[in-house]
């Protein structure tokens, strides 16, 4: 290989990057035109206020209500007597205008919407029903802005995407237009005539009006027929409105308005036919017409995405509120059950215990790991299975020469491996599994196998915690551990379906890994899928709070990820694989029918759709109500507080780590949820993920404890923080 193409592939962005960064710019882009055709962004809504008149020509305040450009001069025209144009503005709008137009269809009448660029965007059936049934269209800007205040080029910009929203809905341009806030043509003044005298430079025919329903104002059907009305056989523009508010008035007047004025013999025509000229409509074709139908095609998804976003938002909030609410009660109930004077499991357990530590390459945690076992309250068997290190962690073991520590070695085979060759080495009935980065209190092996007092207990899940929450990143892990596995278990200890024992610290009775055949490679989460086939096999598996596990965790974002990925997958490959106990009877079918869907629920789809909560934070920021935005996040922040407080009150931890919880739920968040779309990725994709070794610092240890004789641990390279 030469050295440009390594260097090509160094410089190639990983896919777990790409995919996730891709989906995320897409979304970006659809909130962002989403907030563009709903004038949430570049709108302006300042209105001018009356100006002088002087500098408008007489023949405009004077003439009639539509405005020309003839021989670079103005000109305007009116309506024949007894001709009617009805116009409306500020539609499509998707509950009024279709009413309006069947009112029409149904006394055989035309008229002129005057639309907005965002609302045909949006509606682009709508404009193509009012070209399909005869109607005109006009232009009535892109986001409604007055143009006295704007630019030339913002004021071609609102008319080429007005036009563009039109080429995409009906396939026609149109030389009408009608300015935002407008009323009839003697009320020009010196700020919107400039803009008048550009527009009809530009081709455009500028339609005020001379009759103004005034339907705005709701002063109901009667009064607006009222208004509405010219005098003496007058010819007239009338003004109304199918969007911006209830227009129900506005149908109702026009139900009665219609065969009225028919009766007295006014014929209510398109504009351009009242004035005898050619059709306001060109068709548009070629590069123009398919760029008009990717523009509505791309807001429509906008429109659907943003729609499946609040629906998800929806979904995550019910899932997020339910979660603490259970976490809460059933938290209590489970800590008032077991601290309880008169609990007991059943009778103490005094007998052996072998525990069992599967080690690759742990020379620097070893030997706290050992020291902390040695110092166990409990009579314990120690294997440690070297898993083909190629670090001496074997030999570091050996040379401490402990009583009831040995050394059981093998070639690389990974973890479950390890712990099936450990099980098959095993003196007693009762196993603790640890990890080799794991130290123990003294009393955890104790506290960790009490449950085993009751015959119906196949495993035990002990309490991990951080042990190197000195960092940021470690104290985010820390408030994870803490209140999402920790007080989840409690939760999933009184439901009967808890979905996981710690590889950090757990116990189980022999009898019980013998049944379902050990310790399963099928998954990259053994500690997972061995959980669920002890449920499924009929046995109770508990949590021990007082098993105390302090465990070294990820220092690293790259560290972290590579285990939370594994940690993903391997769940998404143990639901799978368990997957028949939904339909099956006994206690798999009860673990099936409650454990699967709550893990699922909130392991991986909860995870997933979280980050929609900071998503519509932003939105809600940059385009919506900043200040209800940020109490509603701040609301969904406190539940949150609230949930953590308690579990570090349950678990008799300081609160000081609580202070960085506002910015992990910013940042570590967002890394958890693309860490889980990554697997979402592997597993749709049927990608292999292989374990992974995280980088030790042996930073954790027991205070106190101290190393046996002839220990040479390797030097730690953090300070102890446990």
């Amino acid at each position: 290989m030469t050295s440009r193409s390594r260097a090509a592939r160094r410089r190639r962005l990983p896919l777990r990057y790409l995919l996730p960064s891709l989906f995320l710019v897409a979304l970006s882009a659809m909130l962002m035109l989403r907030g563009y055709v709903h004038s949430e962004i570049l709108a302006d809504h300042r209105v001018q206020p009356p100006a002088a008149t002087d500098q408008v020509p007489e023949e405009i305040i004077e003439g009639g209500p539509v405005i020309a450009q003839r021989d670079g001069k103005p000109a305007t025209f009116s309506v024949p007597d007894h001709k009617l144009v009805l116009t409306f503005d500020d539609g499509p709008d998707p509950e009024w205008t279709p009413k309006v137009l069947d009112v029409l269809a149904e006394h055989d009448a035309h008229g002129v919407f005057f639309v907005t660029g965002t609302m045909a965007s949006r509606h682009p059936d709508l404009v193509k029903r009012m070209v399909d049934e005869g109607h005109e269209l006009g232009l009535h800007t892109f986001n409604h802005p007055d143009l006295s205040f704007q630019s030339r080029s913002r004021i071609d910009w609102e008319l080429t995407q007005n036009q563009l929203a039109l080429a995409g809905a009906a396939g026609v341009r149109t030389s009408l237009f009608r300015p935002p806030y407008s009323s009839f043509s003697n009320a020009m003044d010196n700020k919107s005539w400039p803009v008048t005298e550009y527009i009809g430079s530009l081709g455009y025919l500028t339609v005020v009006n001379n009759t103004d329903s005034e339907d705005w104002k709701r002063p109901g059907a009667d009064e607006i027929i009222r208004r509405a009305t010219p005098r003496g056989g007058e010819g007239a523009i009338v003004l109304m409105h199918d969007s911006g508010g209830d227009r129900s008035q506005t149908v109702e007047a026009l139900d009665r308005f219609l065969p009225s004025l028919k009766e007295k013999g006014y014929e209510f025509t398109n504009l351009t036919e009242a004035l005898n000229a050619p059709s306001a409509h060109t068709p548009v074709t070629g590069a123009a017409r398919w760029q008009g139908v990717a523009w509505v095609t791309a807001v429509g998804i906008s429109e659907n995405v943003t729609g499946v976003l609040v629906a998800g938002l929806a979904v995550i909030g019910v899932l997020v509120f339910a979660r603490f609410g259970l976490m809460l009660v059933l938290s209590f109930v489970h800590a008032r059950k077991v601290r309880s004077r008169k609990f007991r499991w059943g009778p103490p357990v005094t007998e052996p215990v072998t525990v069992l530590v599967p080690a690759y390459n742990e020379a620097k945690c070893i030997v706290n790991t050992v020291t902390s076992l040695t110092a166990s309250d409990h009579p314990v068997e120690v294997i440690v299975i070297d898993d083909g290190s190629s670090d001496g962690t074997a030999r570091i073991v050996e040379d401490l020469r402990v009583p009831n520590v040995r050394v059981v070695r093998q070639q690389n085979a990974g973890k479950p491996a390890a712990l099936n060759r450990g099980l098959a080495n095993a003196s007693h009935d009762l196993i603790v599994m640890m990890d080799g980065d794991t130290v123990f209190e003294a009393a955890t092996v104790r506290e960790l196998v009490q449950p085993f007092g009751d015959p119906k207990v196949g495993a035990v899940a002990g309490n991990a915690k951080v042990g190197n929450r000195d960092t940021l990143i470690g104290a985010w892990q820390h408030i994870e551990y803490v209140m999402g596995f920790n007080l989840d278990r409690r939760m999933y200890d009184v439901l009967g379906c808890m979905p996981t024992i710690p590889g950090a610290v757990g116990a189980f009775r022999r009898s019980a890994l013998e049944r379902i055949g050990g310790m399963s490679e099928d998954t990259l989460a053994e500690d997972t899928d061995v959980t669920m086939a002890l449920h499924r096999d009929g046995w109770k598996v508990v949590y021990a709070e007082n098993a105390r596990a302090w465990t070294e965790a990820p220092e690293s974002v790259q560290q972290l990820w590579s285990q939370r990925y594994r940690w993903s997958y391997g769940t998404m490959q143990a639901i799978w694989k368990h997957r028949r106990a939904l339909v099956e009877k006994g206690p798999s079918g009860r673990f099936g029918r409650v454990g699967l869907p709550l893990v699922s629920l909130f392991m991986v789809l909860a995870p997933l759709l979280a980050p929609l909560i900071d998503v519509f934070l932003l939105y809600g920021l940059v385009f919506g109500d900043t200040g209800k935005t940020v109490l509603a996040w701040l609301g969904v922040l406190a539940i949150q507080a609230v949930c953590a407080a308690y579990a570090f009150r349950l678990d008799k931890e300081r609160m000081t780590h609580l202070v960085s919880l506002p910015l992990q739920q910013i940042l570590y968040r967002q890394l958890m949820y693309v860490v889980l779309l990554q697997s979402w990725i592997t597993a749709l994709t049927g990608g292999r993920l292989r374990w992974q070794k995280l980088r030790r610092t042996g930073v954790v240890e027991m205070p106190g404890a101290a190393a046996p004789a002839g220990a040479r641990p390797a030097e730690p390279e953090r300070r102890p923080v446990a």
